[in-house]
């Protein structure tokens, strides 16, 4: 019988110091298993993905988490006469809502103070080709409260498929990721981004993002806040049943999360905002014409 152990001159364990079998050895694994390791720069895209959150540490995080019956809506968008995005009419609602409940997306600037903006700026993410990959460019739709859905969804398709069009993504395309490697300088730049409410003006105060990464199965995502004080995540939508003037109907039901910044709003302000919005997408108030309210 073939032994292993100290002295047997057969290869040994580099962490743990035992002798290993044949079979097993620190290039292959087990059965001849790879278990070569990849090592590569950290991705420049992340980097700002890190340095927004650092910001919004100073944030107290209070997390709705809803579901919506989404049914009326999704049929009303894929059967106008040119369909539109249900990422439109998710943020022309939150716009509304927030519009009509300004302290949803108030923040203190750097003396403390507090600052309400009585328009709607949202920021929302794009994903766009670059020679580095799919890159997700924040693009700032403008006087959310105040446009329609189509109108929206003609924005962030022309940004989809030309992201120069946007500030943001002439920046990408003029410096690239080359910012994002200066040390600490993306630090700094969203640290003064938190607290200058001239460069909230350029960046918004609200976030809306599609996570897109449920597929065909419900599911909450919930992020940490970071720049904006308001920020709503769309999640998964699945059938599921509900019940509908006392019969149970199978209908379309949308997961949605909401995080408001806990040291500007108390519980009961974002309630009535949660109610606001909850009216406005189950309704589908921004998608029906004046027939659809007649009839």
């Amino acid at each position: 019988m073939r032994t292993y152990g100290a002295g047997s001159g057969e290869p040994a364990s580099p962490t743990t110091g035992d002798v290993l079998p044949p079979t097993v050895s620190t290039a292959t694994g087990t059965e001849g298993r790879s278990r070569s390791i990849d090592i590569e720069p950290f991705p420049s895209s992340r980097r700002l993905v890190v340095a927004a959150e650092r910001a919004g540490r100073r944030m107290a995080a209070m997390h709705a988490l809803v579901e919506l019956d989404v049914t009326t809506s999704r049929n009303l968008l894929t059967t106008s006469d040119r369909p539109m995005s249900f990422t439109a009419f998710v943020v022309a609602s939150v716009a509304r809502a927030a519009a009509a409940h300004p302290d949803a997306h108030a923040y203190r600037d750097w003396r403390g103070r507090l600052v309400r903006h009585q328009h709607v700026d949202v920021t929302t993410l794009v994903e766009v080709a670059t020679e580095h990959g799919p890159f997700a460019l924040p693009h700032v739709l403008r006087d959310a409260d105040t446009r329609d859905v189509r109108d929206l969804t003609a924005e962030l398709r022309a940004v989809k498929a030309d992201h120069s069009v946007t500030g943001t993504g002439r920046m990408l395309d003029h410096f690239g990721t080359t910012l994002t490697r200066v040390p600490g300088l993306v630090e700094a730049m969203y640290a003064v981004l938190a607290r200058s409410v001239r460069l909230r003006q350029r960046t918004g105060t609200i976030a809306v993002t599609a996570v897109g990464m449920f597929g065909a199965a419900g599911g909450f995502g919930i992020a940490p806040l970071t720049l904006m004080p308001l920020q709503v995540v769309v999640g998964g939508m699945t059938w599921r049943p509900r019940v509908v003037d006392g019969r149970i109907e199978a209908r379309e039901v949308l997961d949605l999360t909401v995080t408001f910044d806990h040291n500007v709003i108390d519980g009961a302000p974002a309630a009535r905002f949660m109610a606001d919005l909850r009216r406005l997408i189950e309704n589908a108030e921004l998608l029906r014409t004046d027939d659809d309210e007649q009839a």
